[in-house]
């Protein structure tokens, strides 16, 4: 991900969070209506919730394709550590195959100076 995408996502879910702010606030504007001694008004009761579901709705799905958007970032996808890393240890066999060989001709020419 590169760092112009990373700042877009960081804005996005800065956006994700203000309307997190602002439907707790409609969420305590409605529990005040509520409480109102002369009753609650409908057309405010109704304005808060209409208002509160659309920002739901547009929070779930901001935050759907941010992690879809997270889940297919693969910070590793270039890294060759795994490949060179298993070279490594090809070669390091490669050398005991070959230390294994040499001490296995030292001991059939010794075989054959003493024949």
């Amino acid at each position: 991900m590169d760092s112009q995408s990373q700042n877009a996502s960081l804005q996005r879910l800065q956006t994700v969070e203000k309307r997190i702010v602002r439907v707790l606030e409609l969420a305590g504007g409605v529990m005040e209506e509520f409480s109102n001694p002369n009753g609650p008004r409908k057309e405010f009761v109704n304005n808060h919730c209409s208002e509160f579901m659309q920002l739901i709705k547009d929070i779930q799905v901001t935050l759907r394709e941010e992690i879809k958007s997270a889940c297919e970032y693969r910070p590793f996808e270039k890294c060759d550590y795994i490949a060179r890393i298993s070279n490594e240890i090809c070669c390091k066999k490669v050398e005991y195959v070959l230390e294994k060989l040499d001490g296995m001709k030292e001991t059939i020419d010794e075989y054959n100076r003493a024949t």
